[in-house]
């Protein structure tokens, strides 16, 4: 019970792309893997970043289970975690691999801020 992570409500987990080299030095698989992050809200991110030292600690793996925009559960290796305190209460930072063939990104390019900025100067 101890090997997983389960978002139980609330929206899918959103995951944002990682390009910090330390976490994709730690891709060992032959399959392609994409490091990605969320942030998630818990009652008790200490105690889930220990859940996840204890995994690795023992040499296991841990892994995120959540229900993606369809209601399919999914899961996604975890290879750190962090929890940070703030004034909303405890946000566990994890970061997780993602299956290279699944991904899909969205990219912003900026261009709404620079079309509200220009229509904002017509008014």
């Amino acid at each position: 019970m101890d090997d997983k992570i389960t978002i139980i409500e609330g929206p899918p987990p959103v995951f944002e792309h990682v390009n910090d080299g330390w976490a994709m030095g730690l891709n060992e698989s032959p399959n392609l893997s994409v490091p990605a992050l969320t942030r998630l809200r818990t009652f008790n991110g200490p105690a889930l970043v220990q859940r996840c030292y204890n995994a690795w600690h023992n040499k296991s793996s841990i892994h995120l289970y959540y229900r993606n925009e369809m209601g399919l559960e999914q899961t996604a290796p975890i290879l750190a975690a962090r929890n940070v305190d703030t004034p909303e209460g405890h946000v566990l930072l994890l970061w997780v691999y993602l299956d290279g063939e699944t991904v899909e990104y969205e990219m912003d390019s900026g261009d709404d801020d620079q079309m509200d900025d220009e229509n904002d100067s017509h008014l």
